[in-house]
Order: C-alpha cells, then structure tokens, then sequence
C-alpha cells in the first residue's frame, strides 16, 4: 500500500509533484529508491528542480480552429529569450493552443480554482452520493475521488494530452522542461468561441481538432 508519508518522503527527495511520485511509487511497488529512478528516467525529478527559477521570456501564441469558430490566446514562458526561439518550445506552445481549443479547460492548474467553486462542486458531488444510498460514513472518500474527474476536465495540466492521451498536459510540460533545460511555465489563456452563450448544436470540438490536425 502506497501510504501519504512514501509520498511525501519522494516528494521531498526528488521535488517531484505528488501524482507523479504516487505513480512512480505504484509503479515500482512502493520502492521509493526504484522510484527515484523512474521519475529520473521520466526527467520529471530533473525537471522539478527546474522549477523555481523565473520564466519570464517566451511567447504568446494564437490558434484558431473551424475558419474562425474558436479562437485561443495563450501566454507560455521560459526562461531565456534564446530558448523562447526553439523549435521544440515553439511546437509545445502551439500544442498548448490546440489542447485548450479542443478541451476547452477554466483554469490552468488545479490551484487556481477558486475554493468557492471547489465547495460547491463538492456539495454537488455529495448529494449525488446520497441519492445514491450511499453510506454517510464513505461519501467525503467518494467525493475526493470523484473530484479529481472535476480536476481532469477543468484544469488544464490535469487534462489528457490530446495527441498522447497516456500521458497528461502536466507531464508533458515536465518532460520539456527536462528536455530543453528550462523552466517553463503555462502563465494564462483565453478560449473564446463563436456564439458563446446561445443555445446552439452540440459539437465535438475535441474530434474535430484533432482530424485538423491530422491526428
């Protein structure tokens, strides 16, 4: 059983995020050392160190999709001007536009959703379960479960890569880092799309991203 403090432990060892070392620790069995090991292998260690230093450069990258039907605006930082022009930051961004167009997520991490709409979204989730039958007893376990789908949807670190749904948006950006050997940083965006608010056709925009972009 993977335990909080193997976490928290890896965590400080590696400066790692949490998922990250909860997966490497379930992947491995709970061997923290083997763990190390496949969060090094990943970059993702390497990158997490990366992570505090100021990423201030970088580049503002527009996508529209559909002939004008959905527009994106997103600012990515890195540390140097010089790395800014990198053909792989350069494609890592315009992904970044395309993931935001398809999937349409709020917030860019799960911190920046407000506790405000975090509480309500739980309440929801527990009246559901009471509708459910639920026994009291596990419904607080059942919400923080089901939360993390709340999470996958919204924010955008925690959303499915739209070009490798193995791995997340979060990892991905981890494993430039790692590669390019600068912080980077998913600073803001806006997604605007065309007659936002009038009750209109349902679409896949996810889908239909992807068959524009050949994927």
């Amino acid at each position: 059983m993977i335990t909080a403090e193997m976490v928290k432990q890896l965590r400080e060892r590696t400066g790692a995020g949490m998922m990250d070392c909860k997966k490497a620790l379930t992947e491995t069995n709970g061997d923290s050392e083997k763990a190390i090991e496949l969060l090094r292998e990943r970059g993702i260690a390497k990158a997490a160190k990366k992570a505090g230093r100021v990423a201030a450069e970088g580049l503002v990258e527009s996508y529209i999709h559909g002939g004008g039907r959905i527009g994106v605006l997103v600012e990515v930082n890195i540390e140097t001007d010089f790395a800014a022009k990198n053909e792989e930051f350069k494609i890592f961004v315009k992904d970044v536009a395309m993931q935001i167009a398809a999937s349409n997520p709020e917030y860019v991490s799960r911190e920046e959703v407000p506790a405000s709409i975090l509480e309500n979204e739980k309440e929801i989730l527990r009246v559901q379960a009471r509708n459910e039958g639920k026994p009291e007893k596990i419904i607080d376990k059942m919400v923080e479960g089901r939360i993390e789908k709340f999470y996958t949807e919204k924010c955008l670190l925690d959303q499915a890569f739209i070009k490798d749904p193995d791995i997340t948006v979060d990892q991905l950006l981890k494993e430039k880092i790692a590669h390019i050997g600068e912080n980077i940083s998913i600073r803001r965006f806006a997604r605007f799309e065309r007659g936002e608010g009038i009750e209109k056709k349902e679409e896949n925009f996810a889908d239909e991203v992807m068959k524009q972009i050949g994927g």
